[in-house]
C-alpha cells in the first residue's frame, strides 16, 4: 500500500470514528475499523465520499437502505448492515 494510501485510510477511519454522534461513531467507526484495510481503491474513494455526507442522510439510509437503490452508495449501505448485522430479522 503507498504511503498517501495509507495516510488516506488512516485519516477516512479517525472521520469515521469521530462523526459527532455516538451512533454513527459506532457504526461507521467499527466498520471503518474493520474494512478500509481490505477495500480496493474504488470502494476506499466510496467510502471517502460516504462519510463526508450528513449523519441525519446516513442514519437515515442505514436504517431504510430502500431509499437510496439507485445510488452509488446502496452497495457500500449494505455491506455496512451487513457487517453490524442490521439486514437480519430480529428475532
Amino acid at each position: 500500500m503507498s504511503g498517501s494510501l495509507d495516510a488516506r485510510r488512516r485519516r477516512a477511519a479517525f472521520r469515521a470514528n469521530h462523526r459527532g454522534t455516538k451512533e454513527m461513531d459506532w457504526l461507521l467507526g467499527k466498520y471503518a475499523d474493520a474494512q478500509l484495510g481490505t477495500m480496493d481503491e474504488a470502494d476506499f474513494d466510496l467510502f471517502e465520499q460516504l462519510i463526508l455526507l450528513p449523519d441525519p442522510d446516513l442514519h437515515a439510509w442505514i436504517l431504510d437502505p430502500a431509499a437510496l437503490e439507485q445510488s452509488a452508495f446502496a452497495p457500500l449501505i449494505a455491506g455496512l448492515r451487513a457487517f453490524h448485522k442490521l439486514d437480519q430479522p430480529v428475532a
